[in-house]
């Protein structure tokens, strides 16, 4: 995680119903500090931080991530709000198995600023996505959507608020079928049962 961790809250919320059919067994940042970490100790959850710049290199971070990841054996890894891309060697292990969400309908609108790009474009409607991660930015395959209108007087602050919300719900929706149901992922489509 890179930020406040709102995802990880909604998340954290869900588990502690056992019905909901997931547990969350690690959280791990690419910064030390903050608010997701924070959340997540409080929830006595363990934590790690491995810093890019604690790495002579991109591939020895990506390594060291896919070890700490690994030695929680998760089922499924989920990236909310990551703003970092995943590496050779962490997709060699979790490929198929890790998700992270998008601020926009994809495939419009990748990369780092979805709202922003979209209010650019005078869309009338944008979203949130999740997706399995892939090689690329925002390019893998696509597990839920949720649309969010575009309002007069939109700014990108207060659309992605908005956005964030939706972002939460669909997120704690689409894990905990994970979860409870498994999912195969065949070409570009997912399917939870």
């Amino acid at each position: 995680m890179s930020g406040a961790g709102t995802n990880l809250q909604a998340l954290l919320d869900a588990s502690r119903d056992p019905s909901y059919g997931a547990e969350i067994v690690a959280v791990g940042a690419d910064r030390t500090g903050i608010e997701g970490l924070t959340r997540a100790e409080a929830a006595g959850v363990d934590t790690f931080a491995l810093r890019v710049a604690d790495f002579p290199d991109r591939a020895g971070w990506d390594m060291a991530l896919a070890d700490a990841v690994e030695a929680y054996k998760p089922d499924l890894v989920v990236m909310a709000g990551f703003m970092k891309l995943a590496g050779d060697a962490f997709l060699a292990r979790f490929g198929g198995r890790c998700v992270n969400t998008h601020p926009a309908l994809l495939p419009a609108f990748p990369g780092m600023h979805g709202p922003r790009d979209a209010l650019d474009h005078g869309v009338k409607f944008t979203g949130c996505t999740l997706f399995v991660v892939d090689a690329g930015v925002d390019t893998g395959p696509i597990v839920d959507q949720r649309a969010v209108p575009v309002l007069a007087g939109d700014d990108e602050h207060s659309l992605h608020e908005r956005i964030k919300v939706a972002e939460r719900a669909m997120l704690v929706d689409a894990v905990g079928r994970m979860a409870r149901e498994g999912w195969t992922v065949t070409g570009r489509k997912i399917t939870i049962p």
